[in-house]
């Protein structure tokens, strides 16, 4: 693979190392059984493939459970702010082009005090990979519920339950126009493997959503999907939504319907489609709506990326004004004395 997705200056000289060269010497302290250990694993194995060298390579965290990922990781990090990671991560894509930029948040982190800056970072289509651990619940803080928490949860927040609608991330992450839109479980390692690397060959803001089990406060979240694998949908491009004997449909009005899976008109599956309707539809296609979760790549399209604009702008300005006057800008237009 080459590592021009992540890298700005498409430098193609690879790097030999391994997972183990990606372990910290840091010891991993999360809860026993949490979901982030698989996530952990899988990222630390798929790295190598980057054949970027260690300092080349940066993952942004905010806080949570999920926001301790840079201290495991022997790479560049930063553990930020609440909510932030991705308007830190964005001040250092476009000014750092060499580097591969990482964001690891949760569904709190990125969903609730977040939201605004992860929907601006995907509109600009930053160059950057964020990956949210979405485990429906704060467990940091013990047991709330969180923006992704279904209708009714009661939580230690909610005796009575949850009265929020809960967000359904990929259609957030469609509708703020990302240009790659994707979802994988932490428990199926191939699969996540297979989306990270897209996303990692991705040029532009990549969103992963990773369904992640917190074993703790809110267990068996996922189980639907986890435990009967006849319940995943995986979206291949070009190819027939099916899974197992059944396939999706879409009525005249546009809603999906389940049918067989040798019915005829079944609809097939465009991650490359220039307008969002379709990669939308596919994510409203929920377990309680069709009877499985659709996983993999919902949404893969070039457009016009903020880093490369923002240098083309700088440049432009330079050779038009030449390379400025910082203390002229400064006193420049209107100034007061006090």
């Amino acid at each position: 693979m080459s590592a021009a997705g992540g890298n700005g200056n498409g430098d193609r000289t690879l790097v030999q190392l391994t997972a183990k060269d990606f372990k910290s010497d840091q010891e991993v302290r999360w809860c026993p059984g949490c979901g982030d250990y698989a996530i952990l694993n899988a990222v630390q194995g798929f790295m190598p493939e980057l054949g970027l060298k260690r300092e080349k390579i940066v993952f942004v965290s905010g806080i949570g459970c999920a926001a301790r990922f840079p201290y495991y990781m022997e790479t560049y990090g930063m553990h930020s702010i609440h909510g932030r990671a991705p308007a830190i991560a964005t001040g250092l894509s476009v000014s750092r082009p060499d580097l591969s930029v990482w964001v690891v948040t949760g569904d709190g982190d990125s969903m609730s005090i977040g939201g605004n800056h992860l929907i601006h970072a995907l509109r600009r289509n930053v160059n950057l990979k964020i990956l949210m651990f979405n485990n429906r619940i704060y467990g940091l803080t013990k047991g709330q519920y969180s923006p992704t928490s279904e209708l009714g949860k009661v939580t230690k927040s909610t005796p009575m339950g949850s009265l929020d609608h809960p967000f359904n991330p990929l259609s957030l992450a469609i509708g703020a126009e990302a240009t790659f839109v994707a979802r994988a479980i932490d428990t199926d390692k191939k699969e996540l493997t297979a989306v990270l690397r897209a996303a990692a060959e991705h040029r532009g803001s990549a969103f992963v959503e990773i369904y992640q089990n917190c074993n703790i406060y809110n267990d068996n979240a996922f189980d639907f999907v986890r435990d009967q694998k006849e319940n995943r949908l995986y979206l291949r491009h070009g190819e027939p939504i099916v899974w197992g004997e059944k396939g999706v449909r879409l009525r005249p009005d546009g809603s999906p319907e389940v049918v067989p899976a040798e019915s005829e008109g079944l609809l097939v599956h465009d991650a490359h489609a220039s307008e969002p309707a379709h990669a939308f539809a596919l994510s409203r296609l929920t377990q309680e709506v069709i009877g499985a979760t659709p996983m993999g790549v919902f949404r893969q399209v070039d457009r016009p990326v903020y880093d490369d604009l923002m240098a083309s702008q700088i440049e432009m300005a330079k050779s038009e004004r030449g390379e400025g006057d910082l203390r002229g800008l400064l006193h420049a237009g209107d100034t007061w004395t006090i």
